[in-house]
């Protein structure tokens, strides 16, 4: 009998392939039992003021986007809880009050992190101090900030050319942010700023394209 590794917890789940069962389709996929558990995951994370805070402006006009997708604005006024279940579990999970300490990168070393699943460290919370992990080490350890600027500077000053670097953005950035980082890396001499949208949907856009001509949705909302 087969195992397979749950992606959310370090636990080993037996499969039966010949035990397969057809049910009925589901006739709702949002409802209460969705509301419950995005309250439950904002709860967890960022406790009963912030998460009321928090989801209240979630995709409201005069608050801010989900990070979870690009939904589109609508004309007039917004009712409460325009986002799905993911995003309130991304919002969550950016919003954290859980912290990532220096102790926890004493008590962690890097092979133990390698060994976590994605969904346990993403758990963890926020970091509080920048890192690094210098030649030799185990661990990864605290620095200053004037430190890590100057270990960047160092870096990128010692390249032959700007174009020698890559800046990556991630998705969970915020807008105002993501347009400081493209400043920075422009005035820098390069263009070379890929985002999430390039290295997660490069093969998907790839394939789209092969298949039916164009690399993305073919739809309006």
């Amino acid at each position: 009998m087969p195992t397979r590794r749950h992606p959310d917890h370090d636990i080993d789940a037996d499969i039966d392939e010949g035990a397969l069962t057809v049910t009925d389709r589901e006739h709702e996929a949002a409802g209460v039992p969705a509301v419950m558990v995005s309250l439950r995951r904002g709860l967890e994370s960022m406790g009963p003021l912030r998460t009321a805070a928090t989801l209240a402006k979630l995709n409201q006009r005069h608050g801010f986007d989900c990070p979870g997708c690009a939904w589109p604005e609508e004309h007039g006024g917004r009712k409460l809880a325009e986002f799905c279940e993911n995003g309130a579990k991304a919002v969550a999970e950016e919003a954290t009050t859980r912290v990532v300490t220096p102790e926890f990168f004493a008590r962690h070393s890097v092979a133990e992190l390698a060994d976590k699943p994605e969904y346990w460290l993403s758990q963890q919370g926020r970091l509080t101090h920048p890192v690094v992990l210098r030649p030799g080490d185990t661990h990864y350890r605290p620095v200053g900030w004037d430190e890590a600027y100057r270990l960047i500077a160092d870096e990128l000053r010692a390249l032959d050319d700007p174009n020698e670097a890559v800046f990556y953005t991630s998705g969970r950035t915020s807008n105002e942010a993501a347009f400081l980082y493209q400043l920075l890396v422009r005035s820098f001499g390069t263009n070379n700023l890929p985002d999430c949208s390039n290295m997660c949907h490069e093969s998907s856009g790839t394939a789209l394209t092969e298949s039916i001509g164009i690399g993305k949705g073919s739809v309006t909302v």
